[in-house]
């Protein structure tokens, strides 16, 4: 109908699960990180560089009158607890079945949530969906680019968008474009078939500032130019999750056909695949990236802890890189942040000047003899600051986005600045180091608890950029963890696998 204003449904659940954390996530995880329903989620995402803040602003340019539900995601972690995820699950469901006049609907998930007893929390969680509101509503799901991706996935959706880049600076642009999507099916100029190809590879962290990713990021490109594919794009998958749907694939999106997009993601798979070696992952031991960091006259030089990025599931309380910073006596360094609710909790009580003997991390192991994060360090701090731990990112992924780290403080150690917080979350950018009074320009080092996501911050301030890799829940070394049920073989673990 000429004129017709067609509503909209929002929502997302999303999570990165590791399943070799020792802990399950609770409903409480997600109710302190990310909990917004109704009205609440306009305005609280209308303006950020999120998934959902280019959605609002994707159905406002297209005209739509949008129907927020469930927004809820929590910081990765282990397995969801399977009450937490039914809870969430029939939540957003029942608010989307009892929405009148709905036209479509579209979706915030990750692609790599597990709960207890579901593998693959995204296909049910679209099942679901499907399962109260027939075939008739088109659905578009965003999804991240560390998803473990699956035929169940697009089966139960029209078309599945995930984000080109890590870090992932195109967040809002993934959900501008599915809700362009939405607008093309509403008027009948697509009819989409999509394709998902996966490969017997895993990949643990790998930047896509780095090559082979630019080129296979532009052959995917390349393939949406040819006639009858929409879409088409690698994900990188995530490997510190022990499911069968563990893989690196490519999804692809045909129109009117699924042949175009099996052809091009095929294409796209088969240059992957042949690229492997240039991804094999390479890293320094904590001593050996504080010696690299040395050898640059002028800072700052980052050195990103990759082996516990709470990113990816890590408890941000390892204390490797700690050791071997203070080990090497450096002046003029910063190292953040340190997940230690005990050791900000006795700053605060101490106050701004007082001297602490405190057990900074470690702690997280829960006493064993050879803990995997490494052992508490004892230390004399001076107390420089303490704050609530609340800032707002800067950098070009998710601009706009509030972070809540609890309460933390900056302890001084000699010559090394430490942030410690209450609550896990990795560094994406410079603003929590500004929020503690840090200037991290005038800094000859700064450590990160990050595997990507800060460069996007970092990467235009820094003289160079350093990997340190140790013992950690997201380790690059994937020879150490105890898979039972990804598919095997599957490279870099089985150097027999092959992709034909």
């Amino acid at each position: 109908m000429s004129g017709q204003v067609h509503r909209v449904a929002i929502g997302e659940i999303a999570h990165e699960t590791n399943t070799f954390c020792p802990e399950t996530t609770p409903l409480s995880s997600f109710r302190d990180h990310a909990w917004h329903t109704g009205a609440q989620i306009l305005r609280s995402h209308r303006g950020t560089r999120s998934y959902i803040g280019g959605m609002i602003d994707g159905a406002d340019s297209q005209g739509f009158s949008l129907v927020p539900t469930l927004v809820t995601s929590a910081v990765p972690s282990g397995t969801i607890q399977r009450a937490a995820y039914r809870t969430m699950r029939d939540d957003l469901v029942e608010r989307i079945a009892a929405a009148d006049g709905l036209d479509g609907i579209c979706l915030s998930l990750h692609g790599a949530g597990t709960a207890e007893g579901v593998d693959d929390i995204e296909a049910d969680i679209l099942r679901a969906i499907r399962a109260r509101v027939g075939r008739r509503l088109p659905i578009a799901v965003t999804l991240d680019l560390h998803g473990n991706i699956t035929a169940a996935m697009a089966e139960a959706s029209d078309g599945l968008f995930g984000v080109n880049f890590y870090p992932h600076v195109d967040m809002y642009e993934r959900g501008v474009e599915a809700m362009g999507f939405l607008q093309r099916m509403f008027g009948g100029a697509i009819r989409p078939h999509t394709w998902v190809e996966r490969l017997p590879m895993m990949i643990p962290t790998f930047s896509t500032d780095l090559e082979p990713m630019g080129r296979l990021n532009t052959l995917c490109w390349e393939m949406e130019r040819r006639p009858g594919v929409l879409e088409c794009a690698i994900f990188h998958g995530f490997a510190y999750t022990d499911v069968p749907a563990v893989a690196v694939s490519v999804v692809a999106i045909g129109d009117g056909s699924v042949e175009p997009a099996r052809e091009a993601a095929r294409e796209v798979a088969a240059a992957l695949w042949d690229a492997r070696e240039e991804l094999r992952p390479r890293s320094l031991t904590p001593a050996a990236a504080i010696a690299e960091a040395q050898r640059h006259p002028a800072g700052p030089v980052v050195i990103n802890d990759t082996s516990d990025n709470p990113g990816g599931g890590a408890p941000g309380d390892s204390t490797h890189l700690l050791a071997a910073m203070l080990a090497a006596n450096l002046r003029d360094a910063a190292f953040g942040v340190l997940c230690d609710p005990e050791s900000a909790d006795a700053a605060h009580r101490a106050g701004e000047g007082a001297k602490l003997a405190l057990r900074l991390g470690g702690k997280s192991d829960g006493g064993r003899r050879e803990p995997l994060h490494g052992l508490p360090l004892a230390v004399t701090a001076r107390v420089a600051r303490v704050t609530n731990g609340r800032f707002r990112l800067t950098t070009p992924m998710g601009r706009g986005g509030q972070v809540d780290m609890g309460p933390m403080a900056c302890l001084v150690v000699g010559g090394l600045e430490i942030l410690v917080s209450s609550r896990r979350q990795q560094v994406f950018d410079d603003e929590v180091f500004r929020l503690h009074g840090i200037d991290v320009r005038q800094r000859q080092v700064v450590a990160v608890k990050s595997s990507n996501h800060f460069r996007a911050g970092f990467a235009p301030l820094a003289t160079a950029i350093v990997t340190a890799d140790a013992p950690g829940a997201t380790t690059l070394r994937l020879d150490g963890f105890p898979y039972q049920r990804i598919p095997r073989p599957i490279w870099p673990l089985d150097e027999t696998a092959r992709y034909v």
